[in-house]
């Protein structure tokens, strides 16, 4: 196993870095290739000042080494041989580096459809990769990209407070005005308004993820436990914010590694 790959990933994402870790040992490897790929691409849009040169040159050295696989980068590389290897469709990729770069300069989603098709790039893609990874039927890759989807809205619903620091809003402004809502910023919202907001998102959220559980049975027994736990993570976060959405705005809501380690003895036992 690759440490400096796997540190990348491990550095960018608690939920999932942990959860990759019960997967047997060569899937292993190829996730951490696919996730540090995945979290340097982020890195150059989150990090300040953004570093858009940076993500160009991540692009090209990606996209024009599609076929040879040798860009030179190591996290690149590692990423390509995965790619070339699982059969990914090169429009999953430029889908994914599509998202890296809106966050390059939009700062906000005017729609549903439009923080859909933000998702679709950001986290739909990579739930079909990582179904390609698991060299799973193509049946399942609907249910992929539905887990994708709602890992990531539930992400955006965590992460408010981070992202008005970084000047976005990916939560659509159609859904804000249902609730009176003209923004997220935490001192020009009424406390009220904005609690059954997140809890009527947090609801959007679990539907999606319920339809992506129906995929659960084209997953083998042995790499399914790394994928229940992952979710069981997720719907923990959600739990936790139903709860107190103000929470947002004081921390980022993670679970610890007790908790991971309950909620791995709940995925043993076969509990969605």
């Amino acid at each position: 196993m690759d440490s400096e790959l796997q540190e990348v990933f491990k550095n960018n994402s608690t939920s999932y870095y942990y959860s990759s870790l019960f997967f047997p040992e060569k899937v292993k490897e190829d996730v951490f290739k696919l996730y540090a790929y995945v979290r340097t691409a982020d890195d150059f849009v989150d990090e300040e000042p953004q570093d858009e040169e940076g993500l160009k040159e991540f692009r090209e050295k990606t996209m024009n080494n599609w076929d040879s696989g040798k860009s030179g980068d190591k996290i690149v590389d590692s990423f390509l041989e995965v790619a070339r290897k699982k059969d990914f469709h090169r429009e999953w990729v430029e889908a994914f580096l599509d998202s890296m770069e809106a966050d390059l300069h939009k700062s906000n989603y005017v729609t549903i459809q439009e923080t859909l098709e933000y998702i679709h790039g950001s986290a739909e893609v990579i739930g079909l990769m990582m179904a390609a990874l698991l060299e799973l039927d193509e049946d399942s890759y609907q249910y992929a990209e539905m887990l994708g989807r709602s890992m990531q809205y539930c992400n955006f619903l965590r992460d408010i407070k981070e992202d008005n620091e970084l000047g976005r809003e990916y939560l659509p402004d159609e859904e804000l005005e249902k609730y009176g809502l003209d923004g997220l910023d935490e001192a020009d919202i009424d406390d009220e308004d904005f609690k059954e907001f997140m809890r009527d998102q947090i609801q959007l959220y679990r539907e999606w993820q319920k339809e992506a559980e129906k995929g659960l049975k084209y997953i083998p027994y042995r790499v399914r436990i790394p994928v229940i736990l992952s979710s069981r993570l997720y719907k923990w976060t959600a739990k936790k914010i139903e709860k107190n959405p103000m929470k947002v705005y004081r921390k980022k809501v993670r679970p610890s590694k007790p908790r991971i380690l309950f909620e791995l003895l709940k995925s043993l036992r076969g509990r969605n």
